[in-house]
């Protein structure tokens, strides 16, 4: 066989090799065991073909505002956990889920579809806050947006509080039964995303590296819908 040849069967295994890491989130001293290289090996193809995986699919990942156009758009934020790394804990702690990890926030179709995932923000920093801090408010400063209480005062529109010391309204709890039932689609949105169980699981890489790991996998389901 050329050695051309024998390189492009490596190259083949080596990017099957990261998308199992992304999807089943194992160890890598299993991933090692079942493509039959040393944890050295994986963490090196892992290092090195994480970035050129995203480079490939990023013209798949499409403009939010395009994508959104004539659409209303649901918002809401998930947290994806990691290793409570030393020194990292204070920041990285969300209150809200009493764990360590990224906020992300995710907007979607009403029918579900995805339009965007955010940069991660700490887990500390609450939605308004990712919000704010994302390229959501100007992508979608066009669109009637929905999201949930932690959204208030973002313009999006959003479930109504209950008044200090009063029951609420039977008018705002049928708003708020609507506000809801639309935004349970984000929250698929969210849940296909987490079928990349990086996401679904406790992520143990370096806090730096998870930034690229979630523009991979933004990249990698946008493929999949055929953007």
């Amino acid at each position: 066989m050329a050695p051309g040849r024998m390189w492009a069967l490596g190259l083949y295994k080596s990017v099957v090799l990261v998308l199992f890491l992304l999807r089943r989130n194992p160890v890598q001293e299993a991933a090692a065991e079942l493509f039959g290289v040393s944890q050295a090996t994986v963490s090196r193809r892992w290092t090195t073909l994480l970035p050129v995986v995203e480079k490939a699919l990023a013209t798949h990942v499409p403009d939010p505002a395009e994508a959104s156009a004539g659409r209303v758009v649901l918002v809401d934020g998930t947290l994806i956990t990691t290793w409570d790394w030393a020194g990292e804990g204070t920041r990285m702690f969300s209150g809200k889920h009493r764990d360590t990890g990224f906020n992300l926030q995710i907007a979607s179709t009403l029918a579900g579809g995805l339009l965007a995932v955010s940069a991660p923000v700490p887990g500390s920093r609450h939605d308004m806050h990712a919000w704010r801090a994302s390229h959501f408010p100007d992508a979608f400063a066009e669109r009637e947006g929905v999201g949930d209480l932690g959204y208030v005062g973002s313009g999006l529109i959003t479930p109504r509080r209950k008044p200090p010391g009063q029951e609420r309204s039977a008018g705002d709890k049928v708003a708020n039964r609507s506000v809801n039932t639309l935004r349970a689609a984000v929250e698929r949105a969210i849940a296909h995303l987490k079928d990349w169980k990086i996401f679904a699981t406790r992520y143990r890489g370096p806090l730096t590296r998870f930034p690229l790991v979630a523009k991979t996998i933004t990249a990698l389901t946008f493929y999949k819908e055929g953007w």
